[in-house]
């Protein structure tokens, strides 16, 4: 069952929040229900929080030496892409 609630408020960030709730096609009710729904949730009850199987298992799936840096890697990567791409293009 719905109840009302008063609430004071910034005036500016009313206005903000109200401009926001528009151009996002919801209310103010509804954006105030959700981020208190998401402060009190139980985070044992929440699925999103939870590690899936598939997750579960790939742990473990490789093993990376000790002085493996993953920026080098990724930056590595990420020039490789580009040579392709501007060698394809």
């Amino acid at each position: 069952m719905d109840k009302k609630l008063t609430l004071s408020l910034n005036q500016r960030i009313l206005e903000k929040a109200k401009k926001y709730a528009k151009d996002n096609k919801t209310s103010l009710s509804e954006m105030i229900e959700s981020y208190l729904d998401s402060l009190t949730r139980d985070k044992e009850d929440s699925d999103s929080d939870k590690i899936t199987s598939l997750v579960v298992s790939l742990c473990g799936v490789i093993e990376l030496p000790d002085n493996f840096d993953y920026k080098i890697s990724l930056r590595d990567s990420n020039a490789f892409l580009l040579h392709l791409f501007f060698t394809i293009s």
